[in-house]
């Protein structure tokens, strides 16, 4: 009797309690986009009249989208990279423009930390025009944005590389 060897599919690393709730964040962002916008081009098809307020909730899901996935992707280490040079470099050279690049992404994203609360605390007082919610909620999610990326960068400093895609991530 022959048996049949079945090709060993890969085991997909358990995710943490924030991978998940940033995840499903993300589906309900998309889902909430997803209808917003349907619904208003059906109506303004069918019935030549939309409404307003999707516009402003779906634009400012598609903000959060962007953030939130951003924040994934670079954890999860599947962002867009640009490696042309470091792929060729070995040993300390390759090291070191690891750690000044790890740097200067990191003093961008310390930048965009400050305008961005800078942008909440000016768009606490000011309100959208249809909803009326505090601008403040769209800006908050380059602030987040923010954050995330340099927990991202920090952990990649810690661990002396940058995260590639499938890599299990083992602080000790």
């Amino acid at each position: 009797m022959s048996t049949v060897e079945m090709p060993a599919t890969p085991v997909e690393p358990t995710k943490t309690l924030p991978q998940r709730v940033a995840e499903l964040a993300m589906v309900v962002a998309l889902g909430g986009m997803v209808i917003a916008v349907f619904v208003n081009v059906v109506l303004r098809y069918a019935f030549a009249t939309s409404i307003v307020s999707y516009e402003e909730i779906s634009r400012l899901l598609f903000v959060w989208l962007v953030a939130i996935g951003t924040i994934v992707a670079a954890f999860e280490g599947k962002h867009l990279g640009f490696d042309m040079l470091t792929s060729r470099l070995k040993g300390p050279a390759r090291k070191a423009l690891f750690w000044v690049s790890q740097l200067l992404a990191g003093a961008c994203m310390v930048l965009l930390l400050i305008g961005s609360w800078e942008q909440v605390l000016a768009g606490w007082n000011s309100y959208s025009t249809v909803l009326g919610y505090p601008l403040a909620l769209g800006a908050a999610a380059t602030l987040v944005l923010s954050v995330g990326l340099l927990v991202v960068g920090v952990l990649d400093l810690v661990r002396g590389r940058a995260k590639a895609h499938g890599d299990e991530l083992h602080l000790e």
